[in-house]
């Protein structure tokens, strides 16, 4: 899967980016919108992911979901 696709399907993901990353609310997720950098940016609030790591936890996300 390719971030074109996750943003595509983004309301059917939500439920697995919360899954993953639990301090997401629903609100961040309405805001991200499926947006990779939107997504990136948030990580690094959150959770205090530097930039690099922020691309890593997504990359293997991606990675993760079942096409």
């Amino acid at each position: 899967m390719n971030w074109d696709q996750v943003k595509g399907g983004w309301k059917q993901l939500q439920g697995q980016v919360k899954a993953k990353w639990g301090k997401l609310t629903d609100d961040d997720l309405t805001v991200i919108s499926g947006k990779r950098d939107e997504l990136a940016g948030v990580l690094q609030q959150k959770y205090g992911y530097a930039k690099d790591q922020a691309e890593k936890e997504l990359d293997q996300f991606i990675q993760s979901i079942k096409e």
